[in-house]
């Protein structure tokens, strides 16, 4: 196989802007004269793709806020296209009718890339670790894992987990013989399609094959990764040195030479929390429905993403546990309906105002992050045709937990998991309150509970689907309506001419390996 010159220099060079699109053919080279192997690829993502820690699943790798496939381990699931569970190492599951313990049946011909086998044994050692030591994920639902024999694996529950399958499908396998928590990360051994043959920190990953790879062979022999802010990776697509680049919106409407742009449909949303106490305004349903039906999200999809975007209507659009009674219409009439009927006085000022309060309200939004600043700004425009008066702040994370609480603020969700929707809208412990927003209802929480504690997988969609409306209650327009959700962001990627990137499943929230989930499906014509 031929190798790719080490990219180092050239992103370098990219970030310092010594390539540029006015320069003539024989200083930077076009898409078209960059020589192609048929089996490797150069693909480059965002600088906070690099994982700090390694690719450790101990240590996030896989999962955290930004869910992928690990590629260089094997997972017991995997997540299909329609987000129903699949099976990698696993080859069968079940959990106890009290839902206290799950079996898991594995393959028994699967080694490591030292050669050494891929047992039950290493399958318990790797949750037993992470539970131990992550700090991503949550795994207080799982007292311990224990080996039955070299191919079954007993997870004994803390309690009752009906979605464990989903969890399943992002832990990666780490070899208990070989593994050490201080250089694993650095070094990683796994079973899975790749192996990683070189890192480069803030540079590149490079990863290779797994010649005894227990699956199907990767069409793609080797997969460089470039971390490259966004610039400098459309610079790098301009002077043809990558196949595939992430994108945004940005520049969307260019057209390098060579290339192709590529949406993705994601699940990556975009949503105000609306607290329900602590908030003059926003503790009145009335105003909360007003606002969720008097936002005209395909405007912001024409406006703010260029056209590359979903109207999002909760936290899971799509998924298999949406409630499709989440969806409304825009309708600013009815908005303005239910603000007059509920004493919303409008003001020869243009505001609103009831019983001495008026409809103000301060938007926060992520001060590191365009977008939602647009998106901030077109809603402060959109609700101010409604009489309230909206103005925008931007805040670091450091203070806007806190604010939050009592003030609007856009979030960035999206999983492929319904605990999504326990996160954001079930009652955390003894505080009477959900975890990111003043907002508690006890319906909900039974159905989010009983959810859990379901014996069928499949059916406990059901349940999550009550959660959100029951036809009484809920989380939805009719509802509660504690969280307006705004949009779905398109992930987009230039793809350089004659690169098949295999069917994509819908994206979860972050734009980085989520694409190259099945890249070893990936080809050249």
């Amino acid at each position: 196989m031929i190798k790719r010159p080490l990219t180092l220099l050239i992103s370098a060079a990219l970030t310092l802007g010594i390539f540029s699109s006015c320069q003539g053919a024989q200083d930077t080279p076009s898409a078209s004269d960059t020589p192609q192997t048929k089996d490797s690829v150069i693909v480059a993502m965002g600088p906070t793709s690099e994982p700090e820690s390694g690719f450790d699943p101990a240590f996030g790798w896989g999962a955290g806020e930004h869910v992928h496939e690990p590629l260089i381990q094997s997972t017991l699931t995997v997540t299909n296209p329609d987000l129903t569970i699949g099976n990698d190492l696993a080859t069968s599951y079940s959990a106890s009718e009290d839902g206290l313990t799950w079996t898991v049946t594995i393959r028994d011909d699967v080694t490591f890339t030292d050669g050494e086998a891929l047992t039950a044994s290493d399958v318990a050692f790797t949750y037993n670790t992470v539970k131990k030591t992550s700090s991503v994920n949550d795994f207080t639902m799982l007292d311990y894992a224990e080996a039955v024999d070299d191919t079954t694996v007993l997870f004994h529950m803390s309690t009752p987990f009906s979605i464990w399958p989903y969890t399943m499908a992002i832990v990666g396998i780490v070899p208990e013989h070989a593994y050490d928590s201080a250089d694993y990360g650095q070094n990683p051994i796994g079973s899975g399609r790749y192996f990683l043959n070189q890192w480069d920190r803030g540079q590149q990953v490079i990863l290779e094959a797994n010649p005894d790879y227990y699956g199907e062979a990767p069409k793609m022999k080797q997969v460089t990764i470039l971390f490259m802010e966004e610039d400098a990776a459309f610079l790098a697509v301009q002077a043809g040195q990558v196949d595939l680049s992430y994108t945004s919106a940005t520049y969307s409407d260019q057209a390098p030479s060579g290339f192709q742009l590529l949406s993705c449909d994601s699940v990556d949303n975009r949503g105000f929390n609306l607290p329900v106490t602590g908030n003059e305004v926003t503790s009145d349903l009335a105003v909360r429905r007003a606002i969720n039906i008097g936002i005209d999200r395909q405007e912001m999809i024409d406006h703010v993403l260029n056209g590359y975007g979903t109207p999002a209507y909760s936290v899971c659009d799509q998924m298999p546990w949406y409630n499709p009674d989440s969806q409304v219409e825009y309708d600013p009439k009815e908005a303005t309906r239910l603000l007059d009927e509920a004493g919303w006085i409008m003001g020869s000022d243009g505001v609103r105002e009831k019983n001495g309060v008026r409809a103000e309200l301060t938007l926060l939004y992520s001060s590191e992050d365009s977008v939602r600043q647009a998106l901030c700004a077109d809603a402060a425009n959109q609700l101010g045709k409604l009489g309230i008066s909206c103005t925008i702040e931007g805040v670091g994370w450091d203070t806007a937990y806190d604010r939050a609480l009592s003030e609007p603020l856009i979030w960035g969700w999206g999983a492929h998991t319904p605990m999504e929707l326990y996160n954001i809208y079930h009652t955390i412990g003894d505080t009477g309150s959900a975890q990111y927003s003043p907002y508690s209802n006890p319906t909900v929480d039974t159905y989010m509970d009983q959810a859990l504690k379901s014996s069928d997988l499949e059916e406990s969609y059901q349940l999550w689907q009550k959660s959100q409306w029951d036809g009484t209650t809920g989380v939805t327009q009719d509802g509660d309506i504690p969280w307006v959700w705004l949009v779905n962001v398109s992930h987009l990627y230039w793809v350089r001419d004659g690169l098949q990137v295999a069917e994509q499943k819908i994206h979860p929230h972050g734009h980085g390996w989520s694409i190259v989930n099945n890249v070893d499906q990936w080809s050249w014509s």
